[in-house]
Formats: C-alpha cells, structure tokens, sequence
C-alpha cells in the first residue's frame, strides 16, 4: 500500500507547486554556506580583483544558485566567487536564484556551472568529475526518477556519458579521477606544472605512505619524477619493495631533460663559420678550439 507522505497531508497542491518553483530573492551573504567539499578553487587572483571591482561598482548582475537548507539558510551552488567579491567589496547581500534541487541534482548543476570557467586546475576537474559521475550513478540506479537507469537508456556507461558531456575522452576523465588518490602536496606540483599527467596517474597507484616518501625525496633531490620513474615506482610498489632507499636511488637518477645544457645563439657563431657548416662540425671544431685554449693556459701557468 502506498501511503501519502506528511507534506502530501498537511499541505494543499499549490503550495507544494510553489515549493518546487524557483524564485529569486536577495540574500545575505552571511545565510549562505559553500557547498560541501566544493572542488573549485575561489581564489584573489587577476579575476578576483575584476569581479570585486564590478561588483564594487555595479553589484552582482548574474544572481548565484543557491538551494534551502532542511536546517535554515541556504548552501550556495554557483557563486562562491560571487559571493567572496560581495564580502569583499562591502556588499552583505547577494542576488540568489532559488532552486529546489536533492543532493545528487545540486552536485550535477554545481560541477557543470563551474566547468564554464576559463581555467580549470586538473585538481579541480579530478575532484568535480568524480563527485558528479558519482552522482550520475546513483541517479542511474533509481527508478523513481527515470523508467530506465541511465546507463541502459543510452547503452552506455557513465563516465563515457560524461566524457560527451565535457568534451573529454573516457580515458581522460579517467586519468582525471585517478589524480583524486595523490596526496595534497603532489597534486599541487600537478596544478603548479611541476609534474605531468602521465606520471601523475602512475604516482596515483603507491600508498599514502610511499608518495608521502616520494614528496620528501622530491624536495630533497629538487625534482620530480619523469614518467619512466613513475612506471618503476608503481612496479616496485605492486610487489611490495618500494621503500625510502629505493625512491632516492630512483629519484637520483639524471633525466635528459634535466641535464644541463649551454646554448651559444646561432648569430654568434656565423661569423667563425662558412655558410652550411653543419651542427655536428660547429660543435667538434668549438671542442678542439677549447682544448687548445686549456693546453696554452696550462702552459702559461707553469
């Protein structure tokens, strides 16, 4: 027997209509909480400054999103930059579109807002693609809200779903998620350029314990493993041999690209050398030239 819910008993169908519409309203500031482990970034950068001086001068023009809470006040969905520049630039209110949303519902609108922004760190697509395909999963798997789970209406697995939806590959996003598993001080070297993907996703595989090493040996040494250390420190930890000695003799080891190279420009040396001389003759005829001048000045030393 289907039973009727409180909300369908104690109140009347245009009020639970106008529960489920939305509307927008100012809002304070201080009502308003983040979203919970919000994965992007709100940070006093060139942007900031920009949005804190529009809104110093205009005020807010695109209301943020926000959604009530079962414990009064509102969580903000879209607008958490909004929100800093109000504060920021004397403003305790903020235009807010209202919205009623369940969690997994705020998750997705939340994530999609957010990937609109010009640059996004791979630590903040890591964390929003996995939040959201975690809710498109769940999504999927109840029957109230579609006829068919969402991966059989299309024939397709979620994170591909996904993929479509953000203009990334089913590997990437992936590749993204796997980032997830690195600890804070890795995945900064991530964001900072410091170390690519390829070797990310292979450094996501050793324990907290191991990458903790890792991260030590990495401020030791001044730097980071090339994909090739990576693969061989996965390994070792796959068979359980990786351990402190091993990732300093790893991490010592020279990198081609980290081999120190001098650089001579080309108008520099055009006037010692016919025209077409070739690389290789330009830098054995330089070598020679540098031993002689070695042997005189030992010569003029003794």
């Amino acid at each position: 027997m289907n039973l009727p819910s409180a909300d369908d008993l104690f109140t009347t169908q245009q009020e639970r209509e106008q529960k489920n519409q939305e509307y927008v309203k100012e809002i304070s500031i201080y009502e308003i909480t983040d979203f919970p482990d919000h994965p992007f970034k709100v940070k006093m950068d060139d942007k900031m400054l920009e949005i804190i001086e529009s809104v110093r001068d205009h005020g807010v023009l695109v209301p943020a999103l926000v959604r009530e809470k079962p414990t009064g006040g509102y969580e903000m969905i879209s607008g958490h930059r909004r929100k800093m520049a109000c504060e920021l630039a004397g403003r305790d209110k903020i235009p807010c579109i209202v919205r009623n949303l369940t969690d997994d519902e705020a998750i997705v609108v939340m994530v999609d807002s957010n990937l609109q922004r010009e640059k996004i760190l791979p630590s903040e697509k890591a964390f929003a693609y996995k939040m959201k395909l975690d809710a498109m999963k769940r999504q999927g798997k109840r029957t109230d809200l579609t006829s068919t789970p969402l991966g059989q209406k299309s024939g397709k697995y979620s994170v591909e779903i996904l993929g479509e939806q953000v203009g990334e590959s089913k590997s990437q996003i992936q590749r993204y998620i796997r980032l997830t598993n690195l600890i804070p001080e890795i995945l900064e070297k991530v964001d900072d350029d410091k170390i690519g993907m390829r070797p990310a996703v292979e450094l996501s595989y050793l324990s907290k314990e191991e990458q903790e090493l890792l991260y030590d040996a990495m401020e030791s040494e001044a730097c980071t493993p090339s994909h090739d250390q990576a693969i061989q420190m996965r390994n070792l930890s796959k068979e359980g041999k990786l351990n402190e000695d091993i990732i300093m003799v790893i991490m010592s080891q020279e990198k081609p690209n980290q081999v120190e190279q001098w650089k001579i420009p080309k108008s520099k040396l055009k006037k010692y050398f016919p025209f077409g001389t070739s690389q290789e003759k330009i830098e054995e005829t330089i070598i020679k030239a540098l031993e002689l001048y070695r042997k005189r000045e030992k010569t003029r030393e003794r």
